[in-house]
Order: C-alpha cells, then structure tokens, then sequence
C-alpha cells in the first residue's frame, strides 16, 4: 500500500450547493467595504470579484464551512480564503459602534433600559491547550463567550468581543466595565442571576437582576423539623391540657381543679 497525496485518473472534486439565508443588503455592504479597502491600499485586482468573495467569507462565517472545502469548489488556495476571512472580519470589527457612543445614541433616542446577557457560540473543538479553556461546563460544548446588550425591542446595540467559552457573565461584564458606562449614560439594565453581585448598589441600581432562590426543602424534612413558632404553640397547648398518651386527660390534670374567673357567677 503506497502513500500517494495524487488524484485518481478521471475524478473531480465534489461541489455542492447550499441556501444561504442572506438579505442583498448585507452582501452589499460587505462587497462595499472590501472595494473601498482595496482602494486604500491600492490593490490591482483579486483572483475573485469582491462580491463573491463577500458571499464565501459569509458561507464559512455562517456554516462554518472547511476552508478547504469552499477552496476546492472556487478553484482557489486555502491560504487564500483563510486571508480573505481574516481580511473582512478586520473591517466588520474597524466599523462596530463603541460600547459608550452605543449607549450615548440610546439615551439620546428616550430610551432608558437595555438588556444584558451573554451568550455562547458553539465551535469546533480545537487541539492543544486551548480545548480546555472554550470548553463551557454549563452549556457542555466548545465555544466562544460573547455579552451582548439590545434596546428595549430586542435589537442589537453592542457586541463585545470573543472570549473563551468558559469565562462567565459577570467576568465579562466587569472586564468590559458595563456598570460604569450604565452609569454614565443614566440607563438600567435589568438582567438574569448571570449577574448577581455586579452592582451593590441598593438605593439606585443601575443593573437589576433577580432574586437569589431558595434552597428546596422536601416535605419529609419539613414535616420532621419543625419551626419555633409550631414548638411554642405545642409547648403552649400541653401545659394548657395535657393528656396522656391514650388519649385521655392525664392523673395530675384531673386533681387539679380547673380556676374559675373572678366574674364568674353560679
């Protein structure tokens, strides 16, 4: 058996077609900022036009495709669409709004709350000592940690950028100083138990989260620890009228004649 990287005599490598669920608006504006970015650095010509290019950097962000894959059905390198990917998530990332301007132009618009959460993007795992680090142990998958935060309408404001999968909200958010630029625009922020503990603030919190729950107690427990109030009560109707265990009023119950009040009259 010989180890041979040659093709077979008569094959082809395999293309298929998949629906790629975008709007022209968005491949345009992405085919937009490549032919403005060529420009400023003065680049004679691709292999590609910048809209298909746009259309396969979207494919592999989209579906995660193999980069070999989509190299071997648009007759290019795979070194070439991982630059081509590289290339258009610079210029997304040079255009995304600032955290502080972001919530500025909400407060300017009459907003007064966002909302904050984050979320996990599942990936591929990946080798070497970087497996362990996007591993999230409560959504059990590799991925990356994003903290987003969305108008009152659920539109997206502000994105942050990649974490690990395994770093939490409350880190994220810390690192990414919400609670300061909350502050500082005059808006709230009502969140999950992600973030309990974020602001300690009790008399004008800028981020509202929900109650801690209690811890659940089975109904066997209940019934054989009983509270205090239950014990004064039993304390109290035993020395009021003791009975004995069968049922009956016990010995010293019965020889001890019962007070009659001072208004009493026979």
């Amino acid at each position: 058996m010989t180890k041979t990287k040659e093709r077979a005599e008569g094959t082809c490598p395999l293309v298929y077609e998949c629906r790629l669920p975008l709007s022209t608006r968005t491949v345009t504006h992405l085919a937009g900022l490549l032919r403005c970015h060529l420009e400023a650095i003065r680049s004679r010509w691709r292999v590609l036009p910048p809209g298909r290019i746009a259309v396969i950097v979207l494919t592999v962000l989209r579906h995660d495709q193999r980069l070999a894959d989509m190299a071997g059905g648009n007759n290019v390198s795979e070194s070439t669409i991982r630059r081509w990917r590289d290339e258009l998530i610079a210029l997304l990332a040079a255009r995304a709004p600032r955290l502080d301007r972001a919530l500025k132009k909400v407060a300017k618009q009459g907003g007064e709350v966002v909302l904050i959460d984050g979320t996990l993007i599942p990936t591929q795992r990946r080798t070497g000592n970087a497996d362990r680090r996007n591993y999230s142990g409560k959504h059990h998958h590799h991925g990356l940690h994003f903290l987003t935060l969305t108008d009152e309408r659920g539109r997206l404001i502000w994105i942050s950028a990649a974490r690990p999968g395994r770093s939490h909200d409350i880190t994220a958010a810390r690192h990414d100083h919400i609670l300061a630029h909350l502050r500082a625009a005059g808006l709230g922020a009502p969140a999950d138990l992600g973030f309990h503990g974020l602001d300690n603030d009790v008399r004008a919190p800028a981020i509202v989260t929900a109650s801690t729950p209690a811890a659940p107690t089975s109904s066997h427990e209940a019934r054989r620890k009983p509270t205090a109030s239950s014990l004064s009560d039993g304390h109290r109707s035993s020395t009021a009228s003791p009975t004995s265990r069968t049922g009956g009023p016990s010995p010293s119950s019965a020889l001890t004649p019962p007070t009659r009040p001072a208004s009493y009259a026979p």
